[in-house]
């Protein structure tokens, strides 16, 4: 038999996000998810990663963070057949957003003169390269490991 709705425990409360006193800044963290080759990664992905910077006081990086994994987990997905990684890191301010990938050749940017304007692939690194303050990649070779390590930061200035 069913709970009358007044002998129904009440719903918890959300705990609220964590405010920082002005001027202060969270200490350094890092999150890596490690995702398989399916395309709904990019989802879960984007989502991860406004549930970590809101937890950590950070929202306000949500909106451009989120564009930027996307497109590298992406990227990541669609020129690789292995699985990857996206990994968060703060430290000192900066926000790095990296994607691990199997595939040790460099990323290949297209200039954008030769995208077809009706395209659906060939912008996402000149996204990258115009909405983060940085952006690099290296292979992984050097220690044994296969892939490339592509990033992008973002300043908390």
């Amino acid at each position: 038999m069913p709970k009358a709705p007044e002998d129904q425990a009440p719903e918890p409360e959300p705990e609220p996000e964590p405010e920082l006193e002005h001027g202060t800044e969270p200490e350094p963290w890092e999150y890596t998810l490690y995702i398989p080759h399916d395309l709904r990664a990019v989802t879960i992905c984007r989502r991860t990663l406004r549930l970590v910077l809101a937890a950590h006081g950070l929202p306000h990086f949500s909106e451009v963070a989120e564009l930027l994994a996307a497109e590298l987990v992406s990227n990541a997905l669609c020129h690789t057949k292995g699985p990857a990684a996206l990994r968060l890191r703060w430290t000192g301010g900066l926000l790095r957003v990296g994607v691990w990938d199997t595939d040790p050749r460099p990323p290949a940017p297209v200039p954008a003169p030769h995208i077809a304007p009706d395209a659906e692939q060939g912008r996402g690194l000149a996204l990258v390269r115009s909405c983060a303050d940085g952006w690099g990649w290296y292979p992984l070779t050097a220690t044994g490991d296969t892939g490339k390590y592509v990033w992008c930061e973002l300043s908390a200035a």
